[in-house]
């Protein structure tokens, strides 16, 4: 069935892909199947596979193959949903990794990714380096031919913005012996397919940009067919950390306005960083489609758009982010990102406080901005009076 929407554009193939009319009544979406089990047509024979629904349910596959089709429409692929995002990290770390391994990180990423490796996983033997990812040499020099068993990218990277050459990485990884993970979070598959730049799997947090509307809790994890694809499904089940029906339906819901949804987030994130770069009151703006960003050429080469996250530093410190944070009236005070409303918070006073001890800390005075689907001239005029306030 994927093959059907491989020639497509991906704003067809989210409309599609997975989501074909109902067999039975002709729905044009897909129903909700909330059911736990399922009859079989004779003993320990399921019908169309489907007998318990850890394993399988009809809902969840229907987003699983809207997510392969997404990452990989050209080649084979296995989507995997799981209960959030650290569920899927954690079964993809589970499946790899064995006492002993060595792991890098990029040393700007997601503070519960980081904490999951450095604390569960560091009682469990793994070691791990964290690495300037955009530094083709500190991720040579930090690979261990034979040990390093797995490296971590997120790109962009959160909350900093980083972007590293995901072809580049996954060239120096796998001479290593090393299997490649992209957290494809910030970016979603509409702009960024990690898995044809090299990358063995795509990670997301399907709580953001896949849901888009705040509403639902869940993970993924895209793979090409193969070994490691059957290694991760029979975890999936065994580890039992799933995705629910009703998220998956949600997703699946969310996923359909993807694309067009990501030109809004675009849009009004490159009006936000191009009004706030020349603010006296901001010092810095991390955002990968101004040309003064650092990763701007590489991103431009490998995405297809530069995303709806922000994040800018504040010239008067930490209290003048928190001033910034609480002064806005359309940008809602709240973690998380993604949605269709635009959000901003403090990462190393909410999202990233379990970063601290990392090698790269959050600086006190970032503030991260999701930027929503909104008017952009109505968000500037927040942002600009939000500052003018701190001011005063």
């Amino acid at each position: 069935m994927a093959e059907r929407w491989s020639a497509v554009h991906d704003a067809t193939r989210v409309v599609h892909a997975g989501q074909e009319p109902d067999l039975a009544t002709g729905a044009v979406v897909p129903p909700l199947h909330l059911a736990s089990t399922f009859e079989q047509d004779a003993v320990g024979v399921p019908r169309a596979g489907y007998e318990y629904a850890r394993s399988a349910n009809p809902t969840r596959a229907g987003f699983e193959q809207s997510l392969a089709a997404l990452e990989s429409p050209h080649d084979a692929a296995v989507g995997l949903a799981f209960a959030s995002g650290l569920a899927a990290s954690d079964t993809l770390l589970r499946t790899v990794l064995r006492p002993g391994d060595h792991v890098i990180l990029g040393d700007d990423v997601y503070g519960g990714t980081y904490r999951l490796l450095a604390t569960s996983y560091g009682r469990w033997g793994v070691e791990v380096d964290q690495v300037d990812l955009a530094r083709p040499n500190d991720l040579a020099a930090a690979l261990r031919p034979g040990r390093t068993r797995l490296v971590w990218v997120e790109t962009p990277s959160n909350p900093l913005l980083s972007i590293a050459d995901i072809g580049a990485v996954a060239g120096a990884a796998h001479q290593a012996g090393a299997v490649v993970v992209v957290d494809n979070t910030f970016a979603t598959p509409v702009l960024q397919k990690p898995l044809d730049l090299g990358a063995d799997v795509v990670h997301h947090s399907v709580t953001k940009y896949l849901g888009g509307h705040s509403d639902l809790v869940a993970g993924a994890l895209v793979v090409r067919a193969g070994e490691l694809a059957e290694r991760l499904t029979t975890n999936q089940n065994t580890l039992g950390a799933v995705a629910g029906p009703f998220d998956s339906w949600l997703a699946q819901r969310g996923i359909r306005t993807l694309a067009v949804r990501m030109r809004a987030h675009c849009a009004g994130a490159a009006a936000v960083a191009t009004a706030l770069a020349e603010h006296p009151d901001v010092s810095e703006v991390l955002y990968p489609g101004l040309p003064a960003h650092p990763g701007h050429d590489v991103a431009r080469r490998q995405q297809s758009g530069f995303g709806g996250m922000v994040s800018v530093r504040l010239a008067g410190g930490p209290e003048a982010a928190r001033a910034l944070a609480e002064g806005t009236t359309i940008f809602t005070l709240a973690e998380s990102l993604g949605g269709v409303e635009s959000l901003i918070e403090v990462p190393a006073a909410m999202t990233h406080t379990s970063s601290a001890a990392s090698r790269r800390p959050v600086p006190a005075d970032l503030v991260r901005l999701s930027v929503g689907i909104e008017d952009p001239d109505d968000l500037v005029a927040d942002l600009l009076e939000a500052l003018a306030k701190a001011r005063r």
